[in-house]
């Protein structure tokens, strides 16, 4: 419970508060022995990290994650860990590792069949495109699975999509 305690007041933009509920979640879990979710756990970790403007610890907490993922086989959050990965790395001003590591993501999440996953990699991807200017690229990319989405369905993730998907139909196409 700590654990997504603390996940959420990161997500709240309070970091600083829930970082400590991560630690103590995340040491929980190391007591007891439980390895299944682990990855997921230090994934909410790195996220925290994020938000509290400390992306290189953060990608710190997903290497570990990944090494784990690679031993356990335990890969539900593969895809977030992938494309968190890349949201700390244009923290840090690597744009061409961020974008690698949102195809990984993306590609992940294909494989997977994790439609969530895969909006979550194509949003982050996309706006990476627009922000560099390739607006045809993103937008041919996040259109189509945007659209596998019912309209009854309304997601913090969904309508940041159709708000890129909205300025990139007005961006010019390059």
């Amino acid at each position: 419970a700590e654990l997504i305690q603390g996940c959420a007041l990161a997500a709240l933009g309070r970091a600083e508060e829930g970082l400590p509920l991560l630690h103590r979640g995340l040491a929980v879990t190391r007591a007891i022995g439980q390895a299944l979710h682990l990855p997921q756990a230090l994934t909410m970790l790195a996220y925290a990290y994020g938000k509290a403007g400390q992306p290189e610890e953060g990608l710190r907490r997903l290497a570990e994650a990944a090494e784990i993922a690679a031993m356990t086989q335990d890969r539900w959050a593969e895809s977030e860990s992938c494309r968190l990965r890349g949201d700390l790395l244009l923290a840090t001003g690597r744009a061409p590792e961020a974008e690698n590591s949102f195809r990984e993501a993306l590609s992940v999440a294909q494989r997977q069949h994790g439609r969530l996953w895969e909006l979550r990699a194509a949003l982050s991807l996309a706006r990476l495109w627009h922000g560099e200017g390739r607006n045809e690229e993103a937008r041919t990319l996040l259109q189509p699975i945007y659209g596998w989405f019912t309209t009854a369905v309304r997601t913090p993730d969904l309508e940041e999509a159709e708000e890129l998907l909205g300025r990139l139909q007005l961006a010019p196409h390059r």
